[in-house]
């Protein structure tokens, strides 16, 4: 048994990489974008906890994934 090549989780990475920036992306439309100027600033800074919060959780599973690959 040959163990997996850590390169193949480019794959599935940059993938959900990719769903989690264009989820950001929409938030942010959704969000910011469309809210009114006296409260754009407090949206502002609720996108930016939101978007960091979730590429934190990203990184923190990549970051899993690849050391239990390389705990073996």
């Amino acid at each position: 048994n040959e163990p997996i090549s850590a390169a193949w989780l480019l794959i599935p990475a940059l993938a959900s990489l990719g769903v989690f920036l264009s989820f950001i992306g929409l938030m942010y439309l959704r969000w910011v974008a469309s809210a009114d100027s006296a409260n754009r600033f407090r949206h502002k800074v609720i996108f930016s906890l939101l978007a960091v919060t979730l590429i934190g959780v990203w990184v923190y599973g990549i970051a899993n994934t690849w050391f239990s690959l390389n705990a073996s």
